[in-house]
């Protein structure tokens, strides 16, 4: 894994902590959770482009929950471009702030959060990348205890459920996307962006009966499509669900069947509406808004958070940096529930 990328030169400050060999000052440090750069010291437009202008995980003693990029784009089936994802995230990040009023957590001070860099891969051939991606993924979890990837196509999600599970064995899957991902093949490819799910269905990852889809619309190829998601055990929100349904009706059906399993969030930002969420690269017409998303998201606080994804960015097609901005605020929201459950 590559370390994110270098420093900025930051004002003297009379307290926290300055990197050894470094120049940038961070909030935290001492015996405390080593934080992102002090906002009142560096402007937000200027120092690292880490995830929230976080330290590097070779910065830090020990590790909660590392923020990685996989900046790999191969399984795409229509617009390319998320391989890009990682650092439009990342730039789209340097607005967070250090209190999530909402859950009252401290995500970056109740927890040791690092950005780790990106796992490199080859763009070429989707076999070997995805090996790739779970060595990685498998050595990120040497030293840190819960992944948050930043993508990067959809296809990332099944390497790192497969690290993941030689962890904490099946897990319940809440899958936010407007498409299914449970598609056989593509063009004869059994490893696509649309097809993660059924793969980790078969290699016996997931939780059966215990694995939900949210904010799923848009046509589909045959009624087949939804015999065959029932059948690996799934329960559908639909996007337009939301529409006689509270956010909290909808999370509290998802919390009732996950339970107390361990549980792997993996959204793809196609579940916004392209008018929330342009920068993708399958837009489907009637998803969700910024805030439905996370608002749901935030409905989870006390669910057993063991990984999670943020996938399908492609800036190429964002605007204002709309997309990467609700992408980065969903990681926030993601590592809000992991602060919540440190807390307790």
């Amino acid at each position: 894994m590559a370390a994110g990328p270098g420093a900025g030169v930051a004002c003297p400050r009379p307290h926290g902590r300055r990197i050894e060999g470094g120049s940038v000052d961070h909030t935290g440090g001492g015996d405390q959770p080593l934080g992102p750069v002090d906002p009142l010291v560096v402007p937000r437009f200027a120092g690292p482009a880490t995830f929230a202008r976080l330290p590097r995980l070779d910065q830090v003693d020990r590790c909660d929950v590392a923020v990685v990029g996989i900046p790999f784009d191969a399984g795409t089936t229509y617009r390319p471009g998320a391989r890009f994802g990682p650092a439009a995230i990342r730039a789209g990040s340097r607005l967070l702030r250090g209190y999530h009023a909402g859950l009252d957590v401290r995500p970056f001070a109740d927890q040791q959060v690092a950005d780790a860099g990106d796992i490199a891969c080859t763009p070429f051939a989707i076999d070997e990348a995805i090996v790739q991606i779970e060595t990685g993924a498998r050595s990120l979890l040497a030293d840190a205890a819960i992944p948050v990837v930043l993508g990067g196509d959809h296809t990332v999600a099944l390497p790192m459920l497969r690290a993941i599970n030689e962890r904490h064995g099946r897990v319940a899957l809440i899958h936010f996307d407007a498409h299914l991902d449970t598609w056989d093949t593509y063009f004869g490819a059994p490893y696509t962006h649309g097809t993660p799910f059924r793969r980790a269905h078969e290699e016996a990852l997931l939780a059966q009966d215990r694995c939900a889809h949210l904010g799923i619309r848009g046509p589909l190829f045959t009624p087949q499509d939804l015999v065959d998601d029932a059948r690996f055990g799934f329960t559908i929100v639909g996007a337009f669900d939301y529409l006689s349904r509270s956010v909290d009706s909808i999370a509290g059906e998802i919390r009732e069947r996950v339970g107390d399993l361990p549980v792997y969030l993996s959204i793809d930002v196609d579940v916004l509406d392209p008018a929330h969420a342009p920068g993708t690269g399958t837009p489907e017409a009637g998803g969700l808004s910024s805030r439905e998303l996370l608002a749901t998201l935030r409905a989870f606080a006390g669910l057993r958070i063991v990984g999670a994804d943020v996938v399908e960015v492609a800036p190429a097609y964002d605007h204002g940096e709309i997309t990467a901005i609700a992408a980065a605020n969903a990681v926030y929201e993601v590592l809000g529930l992991t602060a919540a459950t440190a807390s307790t």
